[in-house]
């Protein structure tokens, strides 16, 4: 049974009910960030029971040297770790002298937990009882700012509910931090200084190896009434931590608040000597701000976001609550100011996957961000890739391949692989392909084609490179062949032909050919500049047109279907539904060898093209692969049902396309794999967007234009968003009398409703 403790709810995430089994659970679902920086919900005040602690700053991580028992030819050095980085929310709490603690206090009573999306706030409420005589209410809300990205927030208030007592607050900073998953229990982390002033602590901490220096900062007031309190800031320091105390006499029913103004400051944006003073800028502007002002000032920033990113689903509370949350972690995650970040897999939520970038980011990102934004933030997307292109170079030199030939990381933060597993480091090499795909998404969707010689075309060069060296030319078959792989269906390791990496190989050595022409044909100085760079040739592009002419694609021509790999259907062929449970999920229950010899797939693989290339098969194609291997599917990635769900509902199988999406929607809220307590599954939040967007909403560029071919689902009475199409903002409203879309741009849009061409003449914003 899945963990569904979570209430349902339009636009928070609420938790109720004291239960020491969810705490790690809730500490990745409550999470919060800012795209510079995130934490894991965590408690302010001590906690002796079990916790995953967690805060992160954006772009700062640890090269832990690679754990592997025998060693391999180009295997990485290193897998980067994103770093848990110096708590900066502990305020200890004690009672007339005993800690506040849930874990040791006599009762827990009224305790709930709420995660406002629509405002951007994280709030806990409970009452501890010490004894019968003794209880203290607790309200702790706190942020991390949007518009400024280095500050968080906490507003913790406590009321004495039974008895006279004294109330002393710790607000402290503690740089003694350690990641639970380092691979050799080194220091990530060296802390340099201490300074302690007034009510102000600064800790400035340096990673190891990377250099990175983050500067760590605080300063607390007490409040009451409304009024600042004038206390004793009485100093405890060693050389790890700075704790500040403020105390306090109150009767029963009184209430005093500690408001801690705090965060980082890093030398991704300043200069290192230059940390304590951008500390104390943050925190001036924030107390002469206020906290009523920031908060204020938080809500509209989110306004703003939601006003352009929000999805309505009208008739299903826990389909709504769901999708707001995806898109909600998806904001707190990369908001796209920073061109050198990138979305990891699990966000600000945990240390899961190291906190690096994967290939999810171009097949399943972009789009997202790209509908949801201004362009530019999807470009950076792409920017991030050419800046590491070198990287890549060197990447593929590893393997042995030369001449500029370039193989992008599994797993990086600056470019270099960083993944540990041979069977994913060496072949999983599609990914390669997804580069190629977002730049052609992304041309596709914005009309913009400026990115492709200035950037784009060099990273399609060095690519198509790659699958030109990468393939073997078979004399028996007269075909290229792509061996030794693994396709994303990573339950198959070391096949021959994997048909989604070859279909893409030559798509992508095609995309290289078109894209150079057009560069030759509109963009002189910017071709003659990359021909210069790159030593491209003419015969060269004609032996690349040779591989991608004579790709070889694995078929069974009596089923009519192209087959996963060489052999697939040498396999034993049981469909998932007749598997016995208890063997459910296989990655748990069987061994890797049985995994590898069976027929069962992980993600969507074959499918996978279908999902990238609509366009080059017909719906009965698609139906009939579909049919073959979705019942062999197993979704044991996070990644597996959203393809499923846009691909179920284009055949219009509505039932199965809802189900596929409830699955991710609530991937992570009703914890579906029983792992979120490492945190949530943000990559994949994005193809919960696309479920919707891409699935129910039927959106695709047809002849420039964008077309919908709506579904709803029975199970709803409606449902709308919107997206940013070449700077015009177009509104799709679907109910069960049929499907609207409106324009608030300020020139006429063609668009395609259901097959019908209609131009749509813009309306008033506020209309």
């Amino acid at each position: 049974m899945n963990q569904e403790y979570i209430k349902p709810n339009a636009w928070s995430i609420i938790e109720e009910g004291w239960n020491p089994g969810l705490v790690k659970s809730s500490e990745s679902l409550f999470s919060i960030g800012n795209g510079a920086m995130g934490q894991r919900a965590n408690f302010e005040e001590q906690y002796s029971g079990e916790t995953f602690q967690g805060s992160y700053v954006a772009g700062v991580y640890y090269p832990d040297k690679t754990r592997v028992g025998w060693w391999k030819n180009g295997y990485p050095e290193y897998f980067a770790k994103v770093l848990n980085a110096p708590n900066f929310i502990g305020i200890d709490v004690f009672i007339d002298g005993e800690p506040l603690d849930l874990h040791k206090v006599d009762k827990v009573s009224d305790y709930s937990r709420e995660l406002n999306m629509k405002e951007g706030w994280y709030e806990r409420t409970f009452i501890a009882h010490f004894s019968i005589d003794k209880a203290v209410k607790v309200v702790a809300r706190r942020f991390l700012c949007l518009e400024v990205d280095e500050l968080g927030v906490i507003n913790y208030q406590v009321t004495a509910v039974k008895g006279n007592m004294k109330i002393e607050f710790q607000p402290y900073l503690d740089a003694g931090i350690t990641n639970e998953d380092s691979n050799w229990d080194d220091a990530f982390w060296e802390i340099e200084e201490l300074i302690s002033e007034d009510h102000q602590a600064f800790i400035r901490s340096r990673t190891n190896k990377t250099n990175f220096h983050v500067c760590t900062f605080m300063q607390s007031e007490l409040v009451q009434n409304g009024e600042h309190l004038q206390y004793a800031n009485h100093l405890e320091q060693n050389n790890k931590v700075i704790r500040h105390t403020a105390a306090i006499e109150l009767e029963e029913n009184e209430t005093v608040t500690l408001r801690k103004y705090a965060g980082y400051c890093s030398s991704l944006n300043h200069q290192q000597y230059e940390l304590f003073d951008a500390a104390r800028k943050v925190l001036t502007h924030a107390t002469l701000t206020g906290y009523d002002v920031l908060l204020q000032g938080q809500i509209e920033q989110w306004a703003q976001i939601w006003a352009m990113a929000d999805i309505t689903i009208d008739g299903d509370l826990k389909a709504q609550q769901g999708i707001r949350f995806n898109i909600f972690q998806l904001n707190q995650t990369y908001l796209g100011k920073d061109a050198r970040l990138n979305i990891g897999p699990k966000g600000f939520t945990g240390e899961k996957y190291g906190g690096s970038t994967y290939w999810d980011t171009e097949a399943y990102c972009i789009p997202f961000y790209m509908a949801t934004k201004d362009q530019q933030v999807a470009r950076n997307l792409l920017k991030y890739r050419y800046e590491q292109l070198d990287k890549a170079i060197e990447n593929a030199e590893k393997l042995g391949f030369s001449n500029g030939a370039a193989l992008y990381p599994m797993v990086t933060m600056n470019g270099e692989e960083s993944h540990n597993e041979w069977e994913i480091t060496f072949e999983e090499i599609h990914r390669n392909g997804a580069m190629v795909f977002a730049i052609y998404n992304y041309v596709r969707y914005t009309g913009d084609f400026s990115y492709v010689p200035e950037m784009g075309l060099e990273v399609m060069i060095a690519i198509a490179r790659f699958w030109h060296q990468r393939a073997t030319f078979s004399q028996k078959a007269n075909k290229y062949m792509i061996l030794g792989v693994t396709g994303p269906n990573e339950y198959e390791n070391n096949v021959n032909n994997n048909w989604y990496t070859n279909y893409l190989a030559k798509w992508c050595i095609n995309q290289a050919l078109e894209n150079l022409d057009k560069v030759k044909d509109g963009y002189d100085d910017d071709y003659k500049r990359i021909i210069g760079l790159t030593h491209l040739s003419g015969s060269e592009t004609a032996s690349w047109r040779e591989v991608a002419d004579q790709m070889y694609e694995p078929i069974d021509e009596e089923l009519g279907i192209y087959l996963q790999q060489d052999g697939f259907l040498d396999k034993e062929i049981i469909p998932v539904e007749e598997l016995d449970s208890k063997h459910r999920p296989i990655n748990q229950k069987w061994s890797w060898d049985r995994i590898l010899r069976s027929c069962y797939i992980k993600q969507a693989d074959v499918l996978q093209g279908f999902y990238f290339f609509e366009d080059h098969f017909t719906k009965q194609e698609l139906e009939k692969h579909f049919d073959f291997y979705e019942p062999l599917t197993v979704h044991e990635s996070s990644l597996s049902p959203c393809v499923h769900s846009i691909q179920a509902a284009k055949l219009d199988r509505m039932d199965q396309a809802y189900e596929f999406y409830l699955r991710t929607s609530r991937l992570d809220l009703d914890d579906y794999n029983k792992e979120v307590e490492e945190g949530c599954h943000i990559t994949s939040m994005a193809g919960t967007w696309m479920s919707i967007v891409e699935g129910f909403g039927g959106l695709k560029i047809v002849d420039d234009k964008p077309s919908f071919e709506t579904k709803l689902p029975e199970q709803w009475d409606g449902f709308s968003f919107k997206i940013n199409f070449r700077n015009q903002i177009l509104h799709v409203q679907v109910s069960k009398s049929g499907t609207e879309v409106i324009t608030y741009g300020t020139e006429p849009v063609d668009v395609i409703i259901n097959g019908k061409e209609i131009t749509l003449q813009p309306q008033l914003i506020n209309a």
